[in-house]
């Protein structure tokens, strides 16, 4: 009789972790597929549109990279629920193609590992759910320490900051920041 509950509760015990796995990745799956519907309902009415009822955050803009496909909807506020979903647009910077510095933030495994691959001169597309669309120009990068940034709040131009842990391949959280400068170039309504 052991012999044939050992394998039992094994293949049980591997099914659960499994069944678990799979369901975080069903449900990151589908939050990205809310996110796309609120923020396309948000593009169509101009109002805010929360993914889901209980959401703490809603769409703001979508960020895209076609050089090399990447896109992100980008959610209202950094809090710990909001950046498991997608980057977030930090309080009290300025909108995507507003005077001042606009700066979104994201995990760097996650929504925004695809900063690794972006390359000084690359264009980066913001659309806000007003309709509005801008590209920016990827003019500089750089790793600093999480509270020296080097971030300027009151520029005068209209700039664009994508923030990340760094570095990318880490397991472990540290105190350095991977970041990455561009320049308004182009504003479409």
């Amino acid at each position: 009789m052991p012999r044939l509950l050992s394998p039992l509760v094994l293949a049980l015990i591997g099914l659960i972790l499994f069944g678990d796995g799979a369901y975080i990745h069903a449900k990151a799956w589908l939050a990205q597929v809310l996110l796309e519907r609120a923020f396309d309902k948000s593009l169509a009415t101009g109002e805010v549109i929360k993914p889901w009822a209980w959401a703490d955050t809603w769409p703001v803009a979508r960020i895209e990279v076609k050089r090399i496909g990447a896109s992100a909807i980008v959610l209202e506020g950094t809090s710990g629920q909001a950046l498991a979903f997608g980057p977030g647009h930090i309080s009290r910077t300025a909108d995507a193609g507003e005077r001042g510095v606009a700066v979104y933030a994201a995990h760097r495994d996650t929504h925004f590992r695809f900063l690794r691959n972006v390359a000084v001169g690359d264009i980066v597309e913001i659309t806000r759910r007003d309709g509005k669309h801008f590209r920016y120009r990827a003019d500089s990068s750089a790793v600093v320490r999480f509270d020296a940034s080097g971030i300027d709040p009151s520029a005068q131009g209209a700039e664009l900051v994508l923030a990340t842990c760094w570095p990318f391949d880490a397991v472990t959280s540290g105190p350095e920041r991977y970041v990455l400068h561009a320049t308004l170039i182009e504003t479409r309504e």
